[in-house]
C-alpha cells in the first residue's frame, strides 16, 4: 500500500490539471503561431511558466487504483501486476486464471 499522503499529492495534482488545462492549451497554441512579434511571444511564454508546476500533465504519474502503488502499473487495467495477481487467484477477474503447475 503506498502512503496516503503521495496518493493525495496525486489526486491534487490531477484537479490542478484539470483546472488549467484549458488555459495551458491555449496559451500554447498562442506560443506556436510564429507570426506574432518575439516580445509578445516572450510574455506568453512568461505566463505559461507563471502557471502552478503541478498543473502540467507530465507531473501526473500512473498509479493503481486499488493500492495506490506507483511501478509496474499495467494501464488497460489500471492496475498494478501484485493487485493484478491477488483478485486472479481469488477469482475477482472474468477469464483470468492463476496458472499453477
Amino acid at each position: 500500500m503506498a502512503k496516503v499522503s503521495m496518493i493525495q499529492r496525486q489526486k491534487k495534482r490531477e484537479k490542478l490539471v484539470a483546472k488549467y488545462a484549458a488555459k495551458r492549451a491555449d496559451l500554447k497554441e498562442q506560443l506556436e503561431n510564429r507570426d506574432l512579434p518575439l516580445g509578445e511571444r516572450v510574455q506568453l511564454s512568461m505566463k505559461l511558466a507563471k502557471l502552478p508546476r503541478n498543473s502540467s500533465a507530465t507531473r501526473l504519474n500512473s498509479r493503481c487504483l486499488i493500492t495506490g502503488r506507483p511501478k509496474s502499473y499495467y494501464r488497460k487495467l489500471k492496475m498494478s501486476r501484485i493487485a493484478l495477481r491477488d483478485l486472479a487467484s481469488k477469482g475477482q477477474i472474468p477469464g483470468m486464471v492463476k496458472s499453477s503447475w
